[in-house]
């Protein structure tokens, strides 16, 4: 493993620690938050159709399954997930990019990650003029700007 390896793994160590992101679900209520409209509409949605359920002499035996259902998926909409962030997804294309997204193409790299590769004696001057390179160009790299220097 390389200096910008090592490095980059810390950093993506660290942010997962800072924000939490475990892999675990997490009772939220930002559902709410941020659909309100769409939340009132599914509860509304729902007693129009236990209505018309309650009405029908053939339904009426099933509506406890209408309750189990809506029960089993509005509790979807309450649990966040933070997937992990790791080393080993940044540029590959599988199923975990539906999962997490592309987030090494679209987070940019904390500045201590930037100012720790520069200072480090294990990297060597070209990869630090890559990098330096890289910096005035773009100004804010990504995940995969400072990847792409591990694999020059």
């Amino acid at each position: 493993m390389t200096e910008i390896q090592r490095l980059l793994n810390d950093t993506i160590e660290q942010l997962n620690i800072a924000e939490k992101r475990d892999n675990h679900p997490r009772f939220s209520i930002s559902f709410i938050r941020k659909h309100p409209g769409l939340f009132i509409g599914m509860w509304a949605g729902w007693f129009a159709t236990l209505i018309v359920m309650m009405q029908s002499d053939t339904l009426a035996g099933s509506v406890w399954l209408l309750v189990v259902l809506f029960a089993l998926l509005n509790g979807f909409f309450f649990f966040d997930v933070n997937p992990r962030y790791r080393y080993s997804d940044i540029d590959v294309l599988d199923l975990r990019v539906c999962y997490n997204g592309e987030w090494y193409n679209t987070r940019h790299v904390p500045p201590t990650l930037i100012d720790n590769i520069l200072q480090s004696p294990r990297v060597d001057a070209q990869q630090k003029s890559l990098l330096q390179n890289m910096i005035t160009r773009k100004g804010e790299l990504s995940f995969y700007d400072v990847f792409s220097l591990s694999r020059a």
